[in-house]
């Protein structure tokens, strides 16, 4: 069964997630310790997180 467009569409945004997931993974050791604390707490307060896109995917809804 071909995919919808929108599905699609979804697909190429996990796709630019990817791409800026990289980017951060590239800058992260330039960083000072304290830099990367600040990052790592500003990563865990940001909403929507990954992890409920994830549960939402996941979901039977």
């Amino acid at each position: 069964m071909p995919l919808s467009g929108e599905a699609i569409r979804t697909m190429n945004y996990v796709d630019d997630i990817s791409v800026t997931l990289r980017r951060i993974l590239a800058v992260l050791p330039s960083l000072t310790d304290d830099e990367r604390q600040r990052v790592s707490d500003h990563i865990k307060q940001s909403q929507p997180s990954y992890e409920s896109v994830i549960n939402a995917v996941a979901s039977k809804k």
